[in-house]
């Protein structure tokens, strides 16, 4: 049976993490792996809600050296944990802080040795785990439906993070320090702060700053070569509340297209390319771009995109990816254009296409637009769950603005029947911890609105 190694860091002399801005070698991690999972429960399955990244990846590694299966699901509601508890009843809880989830045991994150001895370096031995064996069930949001679970095997998860290395130009064991915005439990945080890190040599962060204050701080404290791997929120804000930023190697986002006019901005003013990574929560990453070199995706090694019918979206049965580190062919939820250079566009989701009197367009489309026009923080239209599609609405972050002026500038940019009625103006909107919004939050907010 094909075995990966669990780090790629070849010396046990080089930097495999940054704890508080000191450097934690590939030694101390690999021994800190094998002492945590002595100690964890002889349990099934795992939910590592670790909110330092390093234990976090210290109890992902454990968990893999003993064969547990890391639970990743779309929110820790109580019941979303005690239906976990159902459906894998070997579940329990790594937590570094405090949790309340009666339903399982939880287990505190242990003391471990913080300081590397000598005999670390003398029996440096990286683990190898079965590619075949299931590392993690990573759950879909649920935003239109039920979450289901997706499994993703050892070999997969490891060879997506090599195929995205060699997407971004990055040398194998270059020392790159990843600073990331996002949490670990995430799908993208995942991939791109953790095993990004083990499967290329590079040194991820422990620490998730959230102030732009923070971040800068933090970034100006690592060595160079570093990057920021953020959100196209995360992002908007950083650019908006810093005058002088650190300087990095480059900048990495996703969880949600990035307007082209805020990627320019950010190379401007880091002095350094800004890419982008396009994936789901069923196939993980799949491609990349810098958007300012155009709005085409470039697909990573091996991966292959093919439609039911030819052309665009997924009026015709959709797209679906497949090949490279994506172990099942799985459809995308998104409408896209295939172009004869293999590269493709992204025209929105299939579940925003708004259809108004004969007219199409889509909610992405719309929020490109509202979020453009100067002097919008950030903005998101909807439709009314109403039955019937006659008309949009939409929410907005403008303090400086009058209604009247946001919807003259959407006049200007969009056709008339899409313009949002009502618009409600708020002072923030509901963003989930990678800068998402679930309809269930902006359901709640067009409730507080139309109560005042």
């Amino acid at each position: 049976m094909a075995e990966i190694p669990l780090i790629r860091h070849d010396r046990p002399d080089s930097v495999f993490a940054y704890l508080r801005g000191q450097p934690v070698s590939a030694a101390e991690f690999v021994r800190e792996v094998r002492q945590l999972a002595q100690q964890l429960p002889d349990k099934s399955h795992i939910l590592n809600l670790c909110a330092d990244r390093y234990r976090f990846a210290v109890g992902f590694s454990a968990a893999l050296l003993r064969g547990q299966v890391s639970l990743l699901p779309p929110n820790y509601t109580q019941d979303f944990v005690a239906q976990l508890s159902r459906d894998y009843p070997g579940t329990y809880c790594l937590s570094d802080g405090e949790t309340h989830f009666p339903a399982i045991q939880t287990v505190s994150y242990p003391e471990l040795r913080n300081q590397e001895s000598s005999d670390d370096a003398a029996a440096f031995s990286v683990p190898r785990i079965p590619a075949a064996q299931c590392a993690a069930l990573v759950f879909t949001s649920g935003s239109t439906g039920l979450p289901v679970a997706h499994e993703k095997s050892w070999g997969g998860l490891s060879a997506g993070s090599i195929a995205e290395a060699e997407s971004l130009h990055i040398r194998q064991g270059s020392g790159l320090a990843l600073l990331g915005t996002v949490p670990q439990q995430h799908m993208y945080g995942l991939e791109s702060t953790v095993l990004f890190a083990m499967q290329n040599g590079l040194a991820l962060v422990a620490e998730k700053p959230f102030y732009p204050a923070d971040i800068c701080a933090q970034l100006a404290a690592l060595p160079q070569p570093r990057c920021l791997v953020t959100t196209p929120v995360h992002l908007r804000t950083l650019l908006s509340e810093v005058t002088d930023l650190p300087a990095v190697n480059f900048v990495l986002c996703a969880t949600a297209p990035l307007p082209p006019k805020l990627a320019g901005e950010a190379e401007s003013r880091f002095a350094a390319p800004l890419y982008e990574i396009y994936g789901c929560t069923e196939a993980g990453q799949v491609a990349s771009r810098r958007t300012t070199q155009g709005l085409a995706w470039q697909l990573m090694r091996g991966i292959k995109l093919r439609q039911d019918e030819p052309g665009i979206g997924a009026q015709g049965g959709g797209t679906w990816v497949q090949g490279g580190h994506v172990e099942i062919a799985a459809p995308l939820s998104d409408v896209i254009e295939l172009n004869a250079d293999g590269t493709f566009l992204l025209h929105g989701r299939t579940a925003d296409l708004v259809n108004i009197a004969g007219k199409r367009t889509s909610l992405s489309s719309l929020n490109h637009h509202l979020n453009a026009i100067e002097g919008v923080r950030d903005g998101v239209f909807m439709l009314p769950d109403d039955g019937e599609v006659s008309r949009t609405l939409a929410f907005v972050v403008a303090p400086g603005l009058s209604g009247a002026q946001v919807t003259q500038a959407l006049r200007a940019r969009i056709d008339p029947v899409f313009l949002p009625r009502p618009l409600y103006f708020v002072d923030a909107l509901p963003r989930n911890s990678t800068g998402k919004l679930m309809r269930e939050t902006l359901q709640q907010l067009l409730r507080q609105c139309a109560a005042k």
